[in-house]
């Protein structure tokens, strides 16, 4: 790669890293946006998680006296880890300096260390409701996680790479074949995109009710700052896994490799996508129901079968 090429790769690397950390509140707003919508609501707007973010950030943060260092850090490690998922994959282009690094698997250990830390710290102070969040949020995640896997290995097995550019590029640039086994894998990372951010069915995030929050448990000792970071990270992670989603299952549309002067078609196919994935969840959740804590394993294992079902198409029928 010569020079000016490297500049102008770096130049957009660092476009990917302004725009996933600035839109990612965005899709958030537009989500919610869209469920007052669909519930004959008028909405607060898409800049309301600015204003969240703004007011956060202007308030004194309140710390308990027994709070350790692991505490006070949390939000800035889930914050970078966050950053760095959304920021690694390939969303506007393939061939950008750090698209190496969005290996799948790599990509779901920098999800289970934020969430290892979250759990840690919610665990930190003692309370009864820190605790109980962290026990149902290592609850999801070990059921979540093997389907996930699941689903990138498929996808894996089709496209021989681990590596997202590499997915996007067999998938996206290479003659268009339907693959059935990727039909239940979609469905399957639809069912952990659910359980990971914490939306209904599995979680709700605008409720405070003991019997069914989990992320909100574990976050209900933060205050100012630290309760901003954590929740740009939310959304940050929210960005991250329909970034995931659109790169496996709707890549058409990325730049390849060298392809400079498809970017901006692609930022504009990437605002689309992003608008109706954002649509989709909303209506998804708007027409599904809360369920208890405990059919979170049947519905989290219905997911797995899915993925391995996806699995398995591949290998015996090729497709």
């Amino acid at each position: 790669m010569n020079n000016p090429h490297l500049i102008l790769a770096v130049l957009f690397q660092l476009t990917q890293l302004l725009l996933v950390v600035l839109a990612a509140p965005m899709l958030t707003g537009w989500v919610n946006q869209c469920q007052a919508w669909l519930q004959n609501r008028s909405g607060a707007g898409l800049l309301q998680p600015y204003r969240v973010l703004n007011k956060l950030f202007h308030k004194d943060a309140v710390i308990a006296d027994n709070a350790s260092w692991l505490f006070r850090i949390t939000p800035y490690i889930v914050f970078a880890c966050m950053w760095l998922a959304a920021a690694i994959i390939p969303i506007l282009a393939v061939d950008l300096p750090f698209s190496q690094a969005a290996d799948v698997i790599a990509l779901v250990g920098v999800f289970a260390l934020a969430r290892m830390f979250i759990a840690l710290a919610a665990m930190d102070i003692g309370t009864s409701f820190g605790s109980m969040g962290a026990r149902r949020e290592m609850l999801v995640s070990f059921l979540a996680e093997p389907a996930l896997l699941m689903v990138f290995f498929t996808a894996s097995m089709i496209s021989h790479s681990t590596q997202l550019p590499g997915i996007v590029e067999a998938l996206a640039h290479h003659q268009f074949v339907l693959y059935p086994s990727l039909a239940f894998a979609g469905l399957a990372f639809v069912i952990v995109l659910l359980a990971e951010n914490a939306r209904i069915p599995v979680d709700n995030p605008s409720t405070h009710l003991e019997l069914t929050m989990i992320h909100e448990a574990m976050i209900l000792e933060y205050s100012a700052r630290h309760l901003a970071l954590i929740e740009w990270a939310s959304s940050l992670k929210l960005f991250a896994y329909i970034s995931i989603g659109i790169a496996l299952f709707l890549p058409y549309g990325i730049a390849e490799m060298g392809n400079w002067a498809g970017l901006p078609a692609a930022i504009v196919l990437l605002v689309g996508k992003l608008a109706l994935a954002g649509a989709a969840l909303a209506l998804l959740e708007t027409v599904s129901a809360k369920m208890r804590i405990f059919r979170a394993p049947e519905f989290l294992g219905t997911a797995f079968l899915l993925a391995v079902l996806g699995l398995l198409i591949h290998f015996l029928l090729g497709a």
